[in-house]
């Protein structure tokens, strides 16, 4: 790809950023809002990636080309693998309060987290945490980049949050659709998603800008400001930037299944398995409206003669109404007649506890950035950059603290008198109980993550032998500290102790004298009396569960860039580098979750309490534990463009192999490589290109030195001795992993500046991936089973059920064993008309689809088969995925149109659907069930600009205009495809000088 640009029509250090696919011709004009208030170096850049893809060989003043995937620097390269390129117009066309929501939009990206994702999680730490998953291979598998650059990890899997990036001064988003191991190295299995920053930008820019739900919460603020001037006649220059974003979120709603702000879409379904098999009718059933039956709001009695009986808030009891006209068996078990196991339908659903959970988390970002960049030669730069971010989360993950299967003694204190006499009547001394603790209100995650990120380096060209070399050397020392803070949330053991409750010398008090004597306070549960403060103060500590991680990253990085040889139809182009790579975590936690013995200098606040575990473990969620852990990388690459021919007669085409040699400190050496090709043909504007790669991805700090986390299993079946034991299950990292293989392969067509199609652009591109030694957590079971039928001989050492020395115990670990297989179709079309019907202006027409027609996983294990997982909306994975853009603009105002919309699915592709009556006997591998369908969703989102003024425009957005509802799920709702907020209006107003 040759592009011309005339002196002076950008900065003579900027470099033309441009992809292998159509995308580089629309790139930065899919939404034109207010081109003229853009720089001059943006606004040249745009035109000449829309004149240009497929241009002739350059004359003189033609400029390098960086383009991501690869690196080759050179005039005239035409990468092989797709790219997408998102502009400035259509970040700033999308208004979003977060640009990584404008980029998660993209259909090749699926399964991203996000603001909305992971929001009933107590103790992932991942909450509101951005980062990106192509493929729906998982934020671990895409490889994050700003400027080519890598980010620490803003959580311990190595992702970054994008949230902490300096957004305002983004000017493009790179994403390449495909594995870029070879080009740069770890985690890019899936592909890059790359942040290019403005780096001499010149002016004064800035954002205000609002918004909130139809609902009215979910209120946003954003105010942006970047600044940039040179100085010595250009050879210095200095940007900088700030921002400050604050998103309320929107929490959870009441118990029962009223959700915030009035949403009434949710409606409790939920998956019942009837565990028969061969009556004619489906094992499983998914229906609405599910009541569980073994606690309520304020109380309930959930087994034995007393069965049924439920407290009000006053304490007062009554008889329970349960769903589909279920009556209490009153047995030992619990049962209630005419219900499905656990759940009725219908009924009292005051005491449902999901409407409880946030629908999105609150997000308060502050960031901050500066570049100082100084010529000490022509074309030659040493530069500095800094980006300090903090972003702050809440969240509520669901509403109380449900604890069924309470036993609670007939002389408890608290209880009605007239309770008490019916256990008299009945001949029984207790009772199981089980209650949703609305009375001690809901836990709140806290998360605060900050970063702090230095990189300092040294880029530009010199001749050696004739030629002109680019290099680009670089040290980047990244670290980022994430404090996670939960709140009102209980130690089960105190809770335990609290509820037993007797009357001793006219006062009520705990039962148990060892608890009195170490602070216990007595806790009404039947109803909803508020305890009193030393009670709540007792059971939910103020000094509750945290943890305090600190992740480093050390990365050296040069590369070289250049073409040595003219040969027969072009120049060889060569690239080749190496890079030092160090991360490095360590992990604190208070003592109640992590252990008495593992007291640190945080821990002074927690006095010891011999009522609680010294092991740990002692919080209802929320259980921390310490760890650390390092690894270091070494690399080196090598990669090559070979020109095969150019001429009229049968077109132009290139080769493109590169290859890199790792050594991770942990699991030794790893080879990547790729090998592909573009082929202009002689039909003008017309490419086919192809590429097949081996991509890596080393295990993370997590899956190495995961920070233990310990679970009592008390009848664990022993195939060695056909026993039953008491086991200890240690959740611990595995230091054995080995890196991850993936195959990547894809090849396609696009079309672009065709002069008999002009303005059209359009690509087909079809990807396969096989991922093997995929890195999956096994149950205790599972490993000990896998041993034991010699499966997997390695999981041996990983237990002992018969330890002399201290208690049974199997460390579950992750093994190299599960793999993905994967394949789909990428569909990317636009057009773009200058004057449309006569009019002043440009019409842009952009869409692009994914069509995903296999996703395989196999877990490895004997006896389960692999799951197809393409068009399951439970998952991440529909079948067709697309978004469509259309805008308008002239120098006045501009119209924006966008459509979102993803195809009906299933529930799971192993299902075996059927009514009452007709169906099969039912597998475990091919269950039968009532229903197996999940709708798609369509969106429409509109927007629109006015230049007030020369370089200040007022803008509006509205999202998902007929407010359409996400589709319920038996998990309560996915996030991941379906837009859980509702219908959001933005506003706002920006400016450039």
């Amino acid at each position: 790809m040759r592009v011309k640009i005339s002196a002076g029509s950008v900065n003579r250090h900027a470099r033309l950023m441009v992809t292998g696919s159509l995308t580089a011709a629309i790139a930065m004009m899919a939404c034109p809002s207010h081109a003229q208030a853009q720089s001059a170096q943006t606004t040249s850049q745009a035109d000449q990636q829309s004149e240009a893809p497929f241009a002739a060989p350059a004359s003189e003043g033609t400029q390098d080309i960086v383009v991501t995937g690869s690196r080759i620097v050179s005039s005239g390269f035409n990468a092989p693998t797709p790219t997408t390129v998102i502009g400035v117009d259509e970040i700033e066309a999308n208004a979003q309060p977060n640009i990584f929501n404008t980029i998660a939009q993209l259909p090749s990206l699926q399964g991203s987290t996000g603001s909305t994702v992971n929001t009933f999680s107590t103790s992932s730490g991942q909450q509101g945490l951005s980062s990106f998953s192509l493929r729906g291979l998982g934020p671990i598998r895409t490889l994050t980049l700003l400027d080519g650059q890598r980010v620490v990890g803003a959580n311990v899997t190595g992702v970054p949050d994008i949230s902490l990036f300096p957004q305002l001064l983004i000017k493009q988003v790179d994403v390449v659709n495909g594995g870029a191991s070879a080009s740069y190295g770890s985690d890019a299995v899936g592909g890059v998603v790359n942040f290019i920053t403005d780096t001499h930008f010149e002016g004064i820019k800035g954002n205000v800008q609002g918004g909130i739900t139809t609902y009215g919460d979910d209120e946003q603020y954003l105010v942006q400001l970047a600044a940039g001037k040179s100085f010595l006649d250009g050879r210095l220059h200095a940007v900088l930037s700030a921002e400050y974003g604050d998103e309320k979120g929107v929490g959870g709603g009441d118990f029962g299944i009223g959700l915030a702000g009035g949403r009434d879409w949710f409606r409790q379904s939920t998956l019942f398995n009837r565990n028969v098999l061969n009556d004619g009718s489906p094992q499983y059933l998914y229906l609405d409206y599910a009541q569980p039956y073994n606690y309520t709001k304020y109380g309930l009695i959930t087994a034995g003669p007393l069965q049924g009986t439920a407290f009000d808030q006053a304490g007062n009891p009554f008889a329970f109404e349960y769903g589909s006209n279920g009556t209490p068996s009153g047995d030992a078990a619990g049962s209630v007649n005419g219900c499905y196991p656990g759940f009725c339908i219908g009924g009292d659903l005051s005491g449902n506890v999901d409407a409880g959970r946030s629908l999105q988390s609150g997000v308060k970002r502050l960031n901050t950035y500066g570049r100082l960049g100084f010529d000490f030669a022509p074309n030659n730069e040493i530069y500095a950059t800094f980006n300090i971010a903090q972003v702050k989360t809440h969240n509520q993950p669901v509403g109380g603290m449900n604890r069924p299967n309470l036993t609670i003694q007939c002389s408890n204190a608290y209880l009605p008198t007239s309770i008490q006499q019916e256990c008299a009547d009945a001949g029984i001394t207790s009772f199981t109980y089980g209650t949703s603790n609305a009375i001690l209100g809901n836990t709140q995650v806290h998360t605060d993550r900050r970063q702090y990120r230095f990189v300092g380096g040294l880029k530009g060209e010199v001749p050696v032998f004739g030629s002109d070399w680019n290099y680009d050397f670089y040290y980047e020392h990244g670290t980022n500290y994430t404090d996670v803070d939960i709140s009102n949330i209980m130690l089960s053991r105190r809770f335990n102790q609290a509820i037993q409750a007797i009357t001793l010398d006219g006062t009520i008090v705990c039962a148990d004298p060892v608890a009195r004597a170490n602070g216990c306070q007595p806790l009404n549960i039947f109803g909803g009396q508020t305890p009193s403060p030393a009670a709540l103060e007792y059971i939910m500590p103020s000094n509750g569960p945290y943890q305090r991680t600190r992740q480093t990253q050390d990365v050296a990085s040069l590369n070289f860039s250049g073409s040595p040889l003219d040969l027969w139809a072009g120049p060889l182009s060569v690239a080749f580098g190496a890079e030092f790579r160090h991360e490095f975590y360590t992990v604190y936690a208070d003592p109640y979750g992590a252990g008495v013995s593992e007291r640190t200098p945080y821990n002074q606040d927690y006095p010891q309490d011999p009522l609680l575990l010294d092991s740990g473990n002692n919080w209802y969620a929320g259980n921390y534990k310490n760890g650390e852990g390092a690894y270091s990388v070494k690399e080196a690459f090598l990669e090559l463009d070979l020109p095969l021919f150019d001429n009229s007669a049968i077109g132009r085409a290139n080769v493109n192999a590169a290859g890199r040699l790792t050594d991770y400190s942990t699991s030794g050496t790893v080879t990547a490589w790729k090998v592909g090709g573009t082929w202009d043909l002689p039909i003008e504007g017309l490419r086919l290109r192809g590429v097949t790669s081996r991509d890596v991805r080393a295990p993370n700090l997590s899956e190495l030195f995961a920070a233990p986390v310990t679970t009592t299993l008390p009848n664990f079946f022993d195939p060695f001795n056909n026993v039953n034991v008491l086991v200890i299950a240690n959740q611990i990292g595995n230091t054995e992993l080995t890196p991850e293989i993936a195959r990547n392969t894809t090849f396609g067509v696009a079309l672009a500046n065709a002069p008999w199609l002009p303005g059209l652009s359009l690509s087909v591109d079809y990807y396969k991936i096989k991922l093997t030694d995929m890195i999956s957590s096994l149950g205790a079971a599972d490993i000990v089973n896998l041993c034991y039928v010699g499966v997997l001989p390695d999981a041996c050492s990983a237990f002992n059920l018969n330890n002399q020395n201290g208690p049974n115990y199997v460390n579950v670990q992750a093994f190299n064993l599960a793999s993905i297989k994967t394949e789909g179709v990428d569909i990317e079309a636009s057009y773009r008309w200058q004057q449309p019907l006569g009019l002043d202006g440009t019409l842009t027409l952009r869409a692009l689809a994914t069509h995903i027609r296999k996703f395989v996983t196999d877990t490895g294990i004997p006896g389960t088969i692999p799951n197809d997982s393409a068009g399951v909306n439970l998952g991440s994975t529909p079948d067709w995925k697309w978004l469509a853009v259309q805008s308008y603009s002239n120098d006045l105002f501009s119209l924006y149109m966008q459509e979102r919309w993803f195809s009906d699915g299933v529930l799971g592709n192993n299902y075996v659907q059927c009514d009452a009556g007709s169906c099969p006997e039912s597998t475990v591998n091919h269950p039968t069930i009532n229903t197996n369908f999940m709708a798609g969703a369509f969106y429409l989102d509109v927007g629109g600009s006015l230049n007030v003024t020369d370089g200040v425009t007022a803008y509006f957005k509205v999202d998902n205009v007929f407010n359409r509802d996400p589709e319920p799920s038996p998990y309560f709702v996915n996030p991941n495809l379906y837009d859980v907020l509702g219908r959001v209006f933005r506003a706002g107003v920006r400016f450039n000088f």
